[in-house]
């Protein structure tokens, strides 16, 4: 389909901008105003002189001279002539070589480089889009939230204030918006009244602005923030959050829960109504090298074994499973059936040797505190001078040496 003059003004008017596509008209009429007074400016001088020339000569003559071509076919032959030549090489080194490529530049290549920019990182969620999740920030934990999120088949778009940053994701295949985070239209834009959640994993002070923000456009969307200090809890629950996360402390709990060492009782994780979920060493027990059906955990005690923790990863059981050293039971129960376990395997003594946790962050002294409610010793090595605790606990130093590593204990 062949599109017409019209046609094609309107298109570039759609791309560069209203702003852009008037100035660019005002500066075409400015140049052509001066090539017509600088072309009847020329028929009058060469009048004067004497010599007589077409219309289309004098345009010739002006175009020739402003573009500093010069052929030289057409003269003057006076100072007032000459002067004039100078005037109009002038008006066209500036006109053609200076503000015509900048205005082109500026007001047609770059809206126009723009448009293709915001085409790969749209500023306005799809109509397609509902029951997404909003992630507002790209970052670890996002990126792992995202392979889950593809996993079972969620729709989700990350609002990246930084154009360069999200056509950089967008190139590596993610979902993105181009926003303020802090800002209630881009939410608007996000249809967050049509999402199933909001996730807000950025530091504490901008969760906190987000989730007042996303408040703003929706009383009922879901919002789950992260928090790195505990006194932001509280600030991001009055804020809004439906759930607030400190991964930290979460992550440092499940290291000091996995830890072997002190005695084979059990911890309880979670709870469903009356059924209680836990998660007991079993190194230096009985049950160890016997298989699930072997053990008669179910007949001895009631509870149920639903997995295992093996070297790091979660894995699933069946009765014919061989149960090993530093192997973790995930068990299932009531509390007396839990309580009957212990009864039974807590009193095997394992170690007395402390455990060596490498590193005195947030994760760090979150485990250091989970092993410490456990009853097992530990020492927290840290090579940051700020980050050691006045405590018999740390062990300050580089744990790549070997000698700060038998300082430790280990």
């Amino acid at each position: 389909m062949k599109l017409s003059p019209i046609h094609y003004l309107k298109l570039m008017k759609e791309r560069i901008g209203d702003q852009n596509f008037k100035f660019l008209i005002r500066f075409i009429i400015a140049l052509v105003l001066i090539i017509a007074i600088e072309t009847v400016m020329f028929h009058i001088i060469m009048l004067r002189e004497g010599q007589e020339h077409s219309l289309f000569s004098g345009l010739y003559w002006t175009l020739v001279t402003m573009s500093t071509l010069g052929y030289g076919d057409i003269n003057f032959t006076t100072d007032l002539g000459r002067l004039f030549s100078l005037l109009v090489l002038l008006s066209g080194m500036i006109f053609l070589l200076i503000l015509l490529p900048f205005t082109i530049i500026e007001f047609i290549y770059e809206p126009l480089r723009k448009a293709q920019s915001d085409a790969r990182a749209p500023r306005t969620l799809s109509r397609e889009y509902s029951e997404h999740v909003v992630l507002t920030d790209y970052d670890e934990v996002t990126h792992n939230l995202i392979t889950r999120l593809k996993q079972y088949h969620y729709d989700y778009v990350i609002i990246i204030q930084d154009l360069e940053l999200a056509l950089r994701l967008h190139d590596q295949g993610f979902n993105v918006m181009v926003g303020a985070v802090d800002d209630p239209g881009t939410y608007e834009r996000a249809r967050v009244d049509q999402a199933a959640l909001v996730a807000a994993t950025a530091g504490d002070t901008l969760n906190t602005s987000v989730t007042f923000t996303v408040r703003e456009k929706s009383e009922t969307i879901p919002i789950i923030a992260t928090s790195n200090a505990p006194a932001s809890v509280d600030i991001l629950e009055l804020a809004g959050a439906t759930h607030v996360l400190q991964l930290g402390e979460m992550m440092g709990q499940f290291l000091g829960r996995l830890a072997t060492g002190g005695d084979a009782m059990s911890h309880v994780i979670g709870q469903f109504e009356d059924l209680l979920f836990a998660e007991a060493n079993i190194i230096g027990t009985p049950l160890v090298g016997k298989t699930l059906r072997e053990s008669r955990l179910r007949e001895m005690t009631g509870v149920t074994v639903v997995g295992i923790w093996w070297r790091g990863e979660f894995e699933t059981v069946d009765a014919d499973t061989t149960l090993a050293d530093h192997m973790v039971l995930v068990i299932m129960g009531t509390q007396d059936q839990i309580n009957l376990y212990d009864e039974l395997f807590a009193i095997y003594h394992q170690t007395e040797a402390p455990v060596v946790v490498i590193g005195g962050g947030r994760v760090g002294r979150a485990a250091g505190r989970a092993l410490e409610e456990r009853g097992l010793d530990y020492r927290i090595l840290e090579q940051r001078e700020d980050r050691v605790r006045i405590s018999d606990k740390y062990v300050a130093g580089n744990a790549a040496e070997f000698s700060t590593l038998k300082k430790a204990g280990i």
